[in-house]
């Protein structure tokens, strides 16, 4: 063969190579998933057909997902992010199987997506978002010592505040001391006692004291537990030592008559503190001095193991949705 027909022959073959290599190159106008599966490994390993940081090779033969679509569970994380960021399952929207999806989860309560029970209380997320309208970051949500799961299938309290029956004492103080969280009247308590006032320089109980005494006198013997710290002032008229003696008397007036209806001594500290500190808010047109100042207070002293705390608050729990 002559060197212009080698020539020739070489030329040819060029030619016909090129041709076959971009016809073989060619993509469709759309792309199938049977097409990218005829095409061989290499070319898949260069192409990333639907975007989202995984090669088609890897989409097809590693990992099972969709090479034309980024998000192949339609959960709103692309596949990627799945499996190389969050450890998701990039075919399925809940990895954790929990009720809310990994989006969710991840973007909008700060939930774990591998976690069916982020916080450990025994409820899934779903269910403290969507049903208790708990906390799924805070095992406790309303702070009273109990677990969510315990108040709501245990001792039948309310996880969204401390103190479900309202009488001062947090849920789990109650479950420690052995009483009723769900009960007002267990631990029986005295709140306060009623109030009593006196004439101008008066030390003597007059008709409508008594009657406020009697009240206190009902609630001490119902609760023969508790002690008490009677406390007795003054108005500001007058000097400091006559009013100091004064305020004695007035204190020593109150603790007789509980003595006189039962009430024993060794439940009682008795003191005169003097002139009232706080300002007289309500003065008299014509009264000397002013009577609300001259008054004996009755302090209940718990006898409990917690002073109660009248002020727990119900805790709102926010669940606010991505924007």
């Amino acid at each position: 063969m002559t060197v212009r027909a080698l020539l020739f022959l070489f030329v040819s073959v060029l030619i016909f190579s090129a041709c076959s290599s971009s016809k073989e190159l060619e993509h469709p106008e759309v792309l199938t998933l049977e097409y990218l599966m005829s095409l061989p490994d290499d070319v898949l390993r260069g192409m990333d057909s639907d975007g989202d940081g995984l090669n088609d090779y890897e989409e097809i033969y590693v990992y099972g997902t969709n090479p034309l679509d980024p998000d192949t569970d339609g959960d709103g994380l692309n596949d990627y992010d799945e499996i190389h960021v969050y450890g998701t399952d990039p075919l399925d929207p809940d990895t954790d199987g929990d009720g809310l999806t990994d989006y969710e989860e991840i973007y909008v309560y700060g939930t774990d997506p591998l976690n069916p029970d982020t916080d450990g209380d025994g409820l899934s997320d779903y269910d403290e978002i969507n049903k208790y309208r708990t906390d799924p970051l805070n095992a406790d949500t309303d702070g009273d010592g109990l677990n969510d799961y315990d108040e709501i299938y245990v001792h039948g309290t309310d996880p969204l505040h401390p103190d479900t029956d309202g009488d001062g004492f947090t849920d789990g103080q109650e479950i420690e001391m052995g009483t009723d969280p769900l009960d007002p009247n267990d631990p029986g308590v005295i709140r306060d006692f009623a109030e009593v006032n006196f004439a101008f320089d008066r030390s003597n109980l007059d008709s409508e004291a008594r009657e406020k005494l009697s009240s206190n006198v009902e609630a001490l013997n119902s609760n023969p537990n508790y002690t008490i710290r009677i406390e007795a002032f003054t108005d500001d008229v007058g000097g400091d030592q006559y009013n100091l003696r004064l305020s004695v008397r007035r204190a020593n007036a109150v603790a007789e008559y509980y003595r006189e209806n039962g009430v024993n001594s060794d439940r009682m500290t008795v003191v005169g503190l003097g002139v009232d500190p706080n300002p007289c808010m309500n003065p008299v047109p014509g009264d000397r001095g002013c009577r609300e100042m001259r008054r004996a207070h009755t302090e209940p002293i718990h006898p409990f193991r917690f002073q109660p705390n009248f002020n727990h608050q119900a805790v709102e729990v926010n669940h606010e949705q991505a924007n």
